[in-house]
């Protein structure tokens, strides 16, 4: 990696060049860099509203980038060591499908694990692709699923000889990690394209001793969250393309969804924190490791709390851990993750990542300082001394494997009817049913709803988790395919 090139911010150097030229704006946005607004730039200042402009010749533009922008994705290649990168303005969810809709089309099998994020469904919902999922095993305490095992990978792959794609989740939002080099060797073997959901992952692309990044693992696709570990503004994100990838082609399909009204804002944070990352990315990433292992010894040694990291691994379906997740079982006090993490922000002012059945996440990135680890840990000794419970009574937390029994674009476009969830058992799921974060579906249209994951949906709703993704804003009813 060029150091002296990647000191280059192309986008925001043009927008500065912008600024100081006073050019007067008949174009959009109508605020007309907040004259027109000025609520909006007392709430945001003036720099920033004056700098959410249209694109224009010496702005370039994301659709078809021939200048600035175009400078600007080289940089990113180059700094995640791919042959190709993307600025994507409609988050990690629209550079996930346009992976999954650049390498499927109708009919087209994917082999995945099941507990992939919804937008990976929602793009076979787009594009009529099958999924083949590769259930990864669960570990039955903490309720989470783990990686894939290559052997299961393998098995799918010569069950489905006709798949065009592996999707991996690597890592996943605990901080799992697969052996993504041996799945990417066993999959390109059998001439199948590798993507990987990395929406977790831009640290491990510039930090040391931690697991494998997607490109470096030689996968062909890979889709980083840059808004998440990496700095950038929220909706942020990246795709980027290996080795052998038709990258005009991708960018076509980009282009059937993404806005042709890209905020410079969002790719002049991303460009901004590319050279960030790129100029002190190894400092930064040892400092959040750092304070992450501390904090996960800290909150081991309050008990009755397991913060888990590299004690997981097992060479298998936990082939390597990411050390920068703060992942904390809280089951064991008689509170389920979201009772912590609404506990957290009601009576400690302390705003975590996730909240689930059995655990909670705290997100540790390059914003955070040790005092504030030092409040997490002394809040959660808290929480156990005045609101632990006996956790007999607690719903057994191990994530369950739906079964698929027709394609997610059939089951979303069939006719429906709608049912109380109690009543829907061997119906099969017309919408997504999901506590989000994490926005894994505990349902996705096609699956068989079985009584014990409406007992799961239940407990989840009683316990605060937030429900979406179905027709019924209060989750009390399931629309299920119309039986003929």
């Amino acid at each position: 990696m060029d150091k002296e090139q990647q000191m280059r911010a192309p986008v925001y150097e043009a927008l500065e060049k912008l600024k100081k030229r006073r050019v007067v704006p008949f174009d959009v946005p109508g605020h007309k860099r907040g004259r027109g607004n000025p609520e909006l730039v007392e709430l945001l200042g003036e720099k920033c509203v004056s700098l959410d402009v249209n694109s224009m010749k010496p702005l370039d533009n994301l659709c078809h980038p021939v200048s600035v922008i175009k400078e600007a994705e080289e940089l990113a290649a180059e700094a995640f060591r791919a042959e190709h990168a993307f600025f994507m303005v409609g988050g990690t969810t629209s550079s996930v499908q346009g992976m999954v809709l650049s390498c499927c089309k109708a009919g087209d099998k994917i082999i995945l694990p099941r507990n992939v994020h919804k937008s990976v469904i929602n793009a076979l919902v787009l594009c009529g692709a099958i999924p083949v999922y590769v259930n990864p095993e669960v570990d039955v305490r903490l309720g989470i699923s783990l990686g894939m095992q290559v052997s299961e990978v393998e098995r799918a792959i010569l069950e489905n000889p006709d798949a065009v794609a592996v999707l991996v989740n690597n890592p996943t939002y605990y901080g799992i990690c697969s052996d993504l080099r041996s799945i990417v060797r066993v999959a390109h073997e059998h001439h199948m394209l590798v993507l990987v959901d990395e929406a977790h992952g831009t640290h491990l692309y510039f930090g040391e001793n931690l697991p494998v990044c997607a490109m470096d693992a030689g996968a062909d696709m890979a889709s980083v969250s840059m808004h998440k570990s990496g700095g950038s503004l929220t909706q942020s994100s990246l795709l980027l393309t290996g080795k052998g990838v038709n990258w005009e082609y991708v960018s076509q399909i980009i282009n059937l969804t993404q806005t042709t009204s890209a905020s410079y804002l969002l790719m002049s944070s991303l460009d901004i924190s590319r050279r960030n990352l790129a100029l002190r990315g190894k400092e930064s990433f040892a400092k959040v490791a750092q304070m992450a292992e501390y904090a996960r010894d800290e909150i081991n040694s309050i008990g009755g709390f397991y913060a888990y990291g590299k004690d997981m691994v097992n060479g298998g379906s936990v082939y390597d851990f990411d050390v920068t997740k703060l992942s904390v079982y809280t089951r064991d006090i008689g509170l389920a993750g979201i009772e912590v993490y609404d506990l957290l922000r009601d009576e400690y002012d302390i705003q975590i990542e996730l909240g689930d059945i059995a655990n909670i996440l705290a997100y540790i990135s390059i914003g955070d300082r040790i005092q504030d680890i030092e409040r997490l840990v002394g809040a959660l000794a808290d929480i156990k001394r005045l609101y632990s419970k006996d956790p007999a009574k607690m719903l057994n937390t191990e994530y369950i494997n739906p079964k698929v029994l027709v394609s997610p674009q059939v089951a979303f476009y069939s006719q429906k009817e709608s049912m109380p969830v109690r009543q829907t058992a061997g119906r099969i799921c017309g919408e997504f049913v999901m506590c989000y974060p994490p926005g894994i579906p505990i349902l996705a249209p096609g699956e068989m709803i079985t009584p014990e994951i409406i007992e799961y949906i239940v407990y989840a709703k009683e316990k605060g988790c937030s429900m979406q993704g179905t027709e019924d804003p209060e989750v009390e009813n399931l629309n299920v395919l119309a039986k003929k």
